[in-house]
């Protein structure tokens, strides 16, 4: 009883911490430190602490960290219905929430913010350049997730820079549109024009355009994988070298079985998706188009890709399917199944997925060996 009181009064005050913020405005500065060491504070405990913190891992999801599924839990007492709030607050309280659970602290990096030319304007990017990084070496484009509806540069500018630094490879990450203002196509758009400028203005970027990669988490791993079979046969641009896919959402024509094992309670719901796939995709009979649901086309003929899957995540079949797809199209793949919940891009703070990351900067680091 004692324990179990305890852990309610835990996750409560973290939930609290969320809650409490006023998404109208800026949150004061007081606030986001006290959520900041709250979080931090909680996710420094020991392992077998956190396990009892959170209570028992469902049957479906066995192997699960335990750090993992204290974020689901606090997640899920912390979710507001999709749709609740109007996209600007929503956005708002997505980057807010990104900050807590990020890493603890960053190396130094060099950041620098760029405008490139897009199909509609300007599209902006931050380029990350890990210390020591070589004179005209390699770069990863990458896309930021968020359901193509919320997302930005300052939601993912932690775990990018921590991607770089651990890769010891620059990372260049998009701003691309976002639903409802902006519908499909307007994401795909954006990042085809985004990496078309990468390796256009190489020189600026100081680097090697023959050395390009391309990646992304959720909705951004759905914009990577349609941006590298739009390069695919196109002489005027170069082939990434990689497609870095992180718990990609790649079918929108049909629901897997992870959808009905995940699809409550692991952060990411059915609900949530299906109300990011209205907004981004509306017209029903566009979402079995390839540049929608990338998982649909020919695989044939693409970049080598590493893909990253969590355990207990609704996308996870969608992943895995798509590694299968492209194994058998003979296309060279890694697969690596992740004992965490979908977004652990963006969970940093908790030891499991920041070593998950740090074995995606592994796999970039490696592309470029």
């Amino acid at each position: 009883m004692a324990r179990r009181t305890a852990r309610r009064a835990l996750l409560g005050y973290n939930v609290r911490m969320v809650r409490s913020v006023p998404m109208t405005s800026q949150p004061p500065a007081w606030l986001l430190r006290a959520g900041y060491h709250a979080i931090g504070a909680l996710f420094a405990l020991p392992d077998t602490l956190l396990g009892l913190l959170a209570g028992p891992v469902p049957p479906e999801a066995a192997g699960l960290e335990p750090d993992a599924w204290l974020v689901a839990r606090l997640s899920e007492r912390a979710r507001l219905p999709a749709g609740e709030l109007p996209p600007a607050q929503m956005r708002a309280r997505f980057e807010l929430l990104a900050t807590p659970f990020s890493a603890r602290r960053l190396p130094a990096l060099q950041r620098s913010d760029h405008e490139l030319a897009g199909p509609a304007g300007p599209i902006p990017a931050r380029l990350y350049r890990p210390a020591q990084a070589p004179t005209r070496g390699p770069l990863l484009v990458y896309y930021h997730g968020g359901g193509w509806v919320q997302g930005s540069i300052a939601s993912h500018d932690h775990a990018c820079g921590l991607l770089a630094h651990l890769s010891g490879v620059r990372v260049l990450s998009i701003e691309y549109r976002l639903a409802p203002e902006h519908p499909f196509p307007a994401a795909a758009d954006d990042a085809l024009a985004a990496y078309a400028q990468a390796a256009e203005r190489h020189a600026e970027l100081d680097v090697d355009p023959g050395r390009l990669a391309i990646g992304g988490d959720s909705a951004g791993g759905n914009l990577a994988a349609v941006t590298a079979q739009a390069l695919r046969g196109d002489r005027s641009l170069p082939a990434p070298a990689l497609q870095l896919l992180i718990y990609p959402a790649l079918d929108m024509s049909r629901r897997r079985e992870s959808r009905r094992l995940f699809g409550e309670r692991f952060l990411l719901t059915e609900q949530t998706m299906a109300w990011y796939e209205d907004q981004y995709v509306p017209d029903l009979g566009l979402r079995a188009d390839p540049r929608v649901s990338p998982l649909l086309a020919d695989l044939s003929g693409l970049p080598p890709a590493h893909i990253a899957t969590c355990l207990a995540d609704p996308l996870r079949d969608e992943g895995e399917d798509y590694a299968r797809g492209l194994r058998q199209a003979g296309v060279p793949v890694a697969l690596q199944r992740h004992p965490l919940v979908h977004g652990f891009f963006n969970q940093t703070v908790t030891r499991s997925a920041h070593r998950a990351v740090a074995a995606i900067a592994g796999a970039l680091r490696q592309a470029f060996a």
